[in-house]
């Protein structure tokens, strides 16, 4: 399960990349906004943060107009590493060095093909360990 979310300015493209999952037979869990209307990110943010953290939800997507509002509120949840990305490689290696479970899309940055591609390749590149691993567990501690 996929948690998914967004603020009002990412609204549409929440909405384009449930359908796009679900027709690949993912499902997600959608932790709002449920319209354009104006809100703020930081409360969906957090929400789908905290799903992925507990273990409910394997991995998650939030999305708002640039991508890093919402990136910044995600990764004040412990154990998320919340990954802004506006391009295919950025994903792929964040998930095979940096072993991101969050991925953050800026929807006024990015269209819906290219999220299509950036949210596969987050979805389907594997965490390499290795000298990665140690690097991870070295961010880890800066939670404290």
């Amino acid at each position: 399960m996929i948690a998914i979310a967004s603020d009002h300015g990412g609204y549409q493209l929440k909405e384009h990349l449930k359908a796009y999952l679900a027709a690949k037979g993912i499902t997600c869990q959608d932790f709002g906004t449920d319209s354009t209307d104006s809100c703020d990110y930081p409360i969906f943010g957090k929400a789908a943060a905290q799903a992925v953290a507990e273990g409910r939800c394997e991995k998650g997507i939030v999305i708002c107009t640039t991508g890093i509002g919402i990136a910044i509120s995600a990764n004040k949840v412990k154990g998320i590493r919340c990954a802004l990305c506006g391009d295919v490689l950025s994903a792929e290696l964040t998930r095979r060095h940096n072993d991101a479970n969050m991925l953050a899309l800026g929807a006024g940055i990015i269209g819906p093909v290219l999220a299509e591609r950036i949210v596969d390749t987050f979805l389907t590149a594997q965490f390499e360990g290795g000298r990665h691993a140690r690097r991870v567990g070295l961010m880890m501690e800066i939670e404290g």
